[in-house]
């Protein structure tokens, strides 16, 4: 299931409507870190959302998308990014039952370039289909240090 998006994220509450939009339907939510300054996140952009809109990960189970603008002043005023580790721009990161999977967290850009390896993420994180899995462990912390990696 897709959650369209016609626009970039630029408010709290309206990442925490698609973070409970996924949870709801038990569809994992990638989100895409972005800044206005970031070449790198203009070039990526459209690559992803390509390969979401193209069905990539549907067999598997289906994700939502939302971009979030990380630089608009409620997203940084919120402390939002500071909540979920984004340290980087461009950075993807997946949401499951309202979780985010720092265990798989990209924030290569050479990663986010090479298509195969995007559709592989996607498809992955499909895969978890609202059963949590292994992305980081129990909650953010366990992803912090490094409880539940696959090894």
């Amino acid at each position: 299931m897709l959650i369209p998006i016609n626009r970039s994220v630029r408010r709290p509450d309206e990442f925490y409507s698609y973070l409970s939009l996924s949870t709801s339907s038990r569809t994992p939510l990638l989100t895409f870190w972005t800044a206005s300054y970031c070449n790198t996140c203009k070039a990526v952009s459209p690559i992803l959302q390509d390969l979401i809109n193209a069905g990539v990960g549907e067999e598997e189970g289906g994700v939502s998308f939302c971009e979030i603008e990380y630089d608009s002043m409620d997203i940084m005023d919120s402390g939002l990014g500071s909540t979920y580790m984004i340290t980087s721009m461009p950075t993807l990161l997946s949401f499951d039952r309202g979780e985010a999977q720092v265990g798989t967290k990209i924030t290569n850009p050479k990663e986010m370039k090479d298509i195969e390896g995007l559709k592989e993420w996607i498809r992955r994180e499909a895969r978890r289909g609202g059963t949590g899995g292994d992305g980081g462990g129990p909650g953010l912390f366990g992803g912090l240090f490094g409880f539940g990696e696959k090894k």
